[in-house]
Parts: structure tokens; C-alpha cells; sequence
């Protein structure tokens, strides 16, 4: 290499010689060798502003990044054959704070079966973090980390029972353990449904094309204003990787879910008072018994004073259907499942119309919901 470069300068003294000698000006291509293109840097073209919806979307993940918090967690291992007990990476995930009493919200999932976590703010702060409540049936869990100072602000509530397909939408995550990644995209589609790990359905979630990989888990997904609609939990992929299809808890839902963890450390839906079973359930529908059979009415519950009856068994152990439940207020509703969905929609308090069969009759009831069991 460097006798090459020893040849080229040669040449150039040999050329630069011959145009003094002879007058550069008068042959075009010595002129051509001495002023070659890439001899000097390029001129710079100014930028300019940038577009509007840079600007806007620069702004959005500069005001939300201090928020958003990266997990890890580890996992309670005993050898077994020294019997000696040892902490193991588990894995990692992404969570958001939610108030200025140090919770942080992130997926169930991230944290189910961690003996620890441990919680990493952007400027670098590292906090030991304690489970407050856990909810997999929404897929959410609380936890708590003592920030004494510098406590990183909340992310704006938004709502979701307003959102349109097309509306961007915006994830900030860790996915890979890259650190506070954006990733843009729309709502592709709304009321999409999961199975949880036991087979529940997770549902009303919002499902976006804003790529969603493996440790965006428990991350925001903010729309336009910089407000959270819903936290993404789940990505549909064949191969592990975003694949254009993920999923988010809105947050609708985790308004009404995390304040009751941070306050019981669990989640229970309004009741209605009543006790069902899935199989006799599945017998009925064989026998083109529509709904929820309501098999027990709890002494004083809402279903107790708005009078629903109860199937009743006879002395000789036959089974006498009581009320169904079919629809509440504009929700048809099939199984044990649907009615959990529709009340999960609502709170303790709520008046509610349910729509019953009585002995083949249709009627409607006026029933307040009360807390959850």
C-alpha cells in the first residue's frame, strides 16, 4: 500500500512539474488530474428545518423517555446437589412509572416467577424493586421502588375507548435490551382477544403495527399527544420477532386495574352475586339452553335484591333451571367468559340492565353492581 501511494504522489509531481513547464491553463486534462473529484470535501447542503412531524415525534420521545424504565429479573434456583440456593438471570422487560409514589407499571408476564426485579431509570439509577399486585388476567402488575429524589415524572393518562384504526400510536420499550428504543406505527385494529397462559382470554386489547419485539413487554404505547393509551403485553410472531402484529392492554383497563393492585395487591371485577359453572354450562348450550345459568344467588348481593332466581335441584335430582343470563346492558353474552368481560367494563356502583330467560320469557332487571370477591 504504501509504495502505491508513493507511485500515485510521483505521478502528481511529474504532472504538476509538466504544467509549469508547458502552462496547465492550455490542456484540459492536466487540469483534470490536478483538480480530480474527491481531491477536496464536498460542499455541505444545509439541512433546513426539520418537517413538522419529526419535530413532533423527537419531542413526543424526549418528553416520555425519562419515564419508561428497563427491567430485569431474575430467578430463585436451588442445586441440587449442594442443596445451595442462587439467583439466575430470568429475563428482561420494560415498564413506565405511574405516580410519584414510586410505582411502576409493567406485564404480569415479565414478572411471574421472579424470585427479584430490578428496575433502571434512564439517567442510570438501578432500584431493588418490591411486587405490590399482580393481575394475569389482564396481564399487569405493579411495582414499587424507592426514589427519594429526582423521581422521574408520570406518563399523562390517556383513553382508549376513544381510539380509531389508522391513529398513530408510539411504543417505547427495551426490546433485545436495547434501551429506550422508539418504534412509530398505527392501530391496526381494536377488541382483538389472547389467551392468557391458563387459557383466559385477555380481551378488548389493541392491536398495533408499531414493531413490538421480546422486551418491549409492560412498555407504554403513547398516542400523538404524548398520552398513554395502553401498555403493549404481546406480539404475534411465528418466528419470536416483530412481525407487524402486536398487542396492547388499553388503558382504560389499567386505569381500573392498577389503582385497585396498588391498593389490595389484587384485582377483582364488580360482582353481581350469583354462581355459575362452566360445565353445566357447556351441558345446557348442548341442550339449547342459551346463556349463563345462574346455579346460586348470594344472600344480600346485587343479584339477591334484584331478584334473580337460581336453578334448584329436586328431591329426586333433577335439575331445574332458574334465570340465564343473555346480554348485559348492549352486550350479548354466551358464556361465563362474556359476562366477566362485560363486567369487567364497569365498576362497583354501576347500575346495569341484565337480560334474563325465565322459563323460556325474556325480561330485563335493574341490577348495582357490587364489589368484587
Amino acid at each position: 500500500m504504501g509504495l502505491e501511494r508513493f507511485a500515485a504522489r510521483l505521478v502528481l509531481i511529474v504532472i504538476a512539474a509538466l504544467a509549469i513547464a508547458i502552462g496547465w491553463q492550455s490542456i484540459p486534462w492536466i487540469q483534470a488530474a490536478l483538480f480530480a473529484p474527491g481531491a477536496e470535501p464536498r460542499v455541505v447542503t444545509p439541512r433546513g428545518d426539520l418537517a413538522e412531524s419529526e419535530q413532533s415525534t423527537i419531542a413526543l420521545f424526549e418528553n416520555a423517555r425519562d419515564s419508561v424504565v428497563f427491567i430485569s429479573t431474575a430467578e430463585r434456583v436451588v442445586d441440587p446437589w449442594t442443596r445451595t440456593a442462587y439467583d439466575t438471570p430470568r429475563g428482561t422487560g420494560s415498564g413506565f412509572v405511574w405516580d410519584g409514589l414510586g410505582h411502576v407499571v409493567t406485564n404480569h408476564h415479565v414478572v411471574q416467577g421472579a424470585s427479584q426485579a430490578v428496575v433502571r431509570l434512564a439517567d442510570g439509577r438501578a432500584f431493588q424493586a418490591a411486587l405490590v399486585g399482580s393481575d394475569p388476567a389482564h396481564d399487569l402488575a405493579v411495582l414499587r421502588i424507592g426514589v427519594g429524589v429526582d423521581r422521574p415524572p408520570p406518563l399523562p393518562i390517556g383513553t382508549s375507548v376513544d381510539l380509531r384504526v389508522g391513529q398513530s400510536v408510539f411504543a417505547i420499550g427495551n426490546p433485545f435490551g436495547l434501551d429506550w428504543t422508539l418504534t412509530t406505527g398505527i392501530v391496526s385494529a381494536l377488541e382483538r382477544e389472547l389467551r392468557a397462559d391458563r387459557g383466559t382470554p385477555i380481551r378488548g386489547l389493541i392491536q398495533t403495527d408499531a414493531a413490538i419485539n421480546p422486551g418491549n413487554s409492560g412498555g407504554p404505547l403513547l398516542d400523538s399527544a404524548g398520552r398513554l393509551v395502553g401498555v403493549n403485553t404481546a406480539i404475534y410472531s411465528p418466528s419470536g420477532g416483530s412481525a407487524g402484529i402486536g398487542f396492547a392492554v388499553p388503558v382504560d383497563a389499567v386505569n381500573r386495574v392498577v389503582p385497585q393492585l396498588i391498593a389490595q395487591g389484587r384485582y377483582a371485577p364488580p360482582s353481581i352475586g350469583i354462581t355459575t359453572d362452566r360445565r353445566v354450562d357447556a351441558i345446557a348450550q348442548r341442550q339449547g339452553i342459551e346463556g349463563v345459568l345462574v346455579l346460586g344467588v348470594q344472600a344480600g348481593s346485587a343479584a339477591d335484591r334484584a331478584g334473580l332466581r337460581p336453578a334448584r335441584i329436586t328431591t329426586d335430582g333433577r335439575l331445574i333451571p332458574g334465570d340465564a343470563i343473555i346480554g348485559l346492558d348492549s352486550t350479548p353474552i354466551a358464556d361465563v367468559d362474556d359476562l366477566l368481560a362485560a363486567l369487567d367494563g364497569h365498576r362497583a356502583g354501576d347500575t346495569v340492565q341484565l337480560h334474563l330467560l325465565r322459563q323460556g320469557d325474556r325480561l330485563t332487571l335493574e341490577v348495582t353492581l357490587g364489589p368484587g370477591a
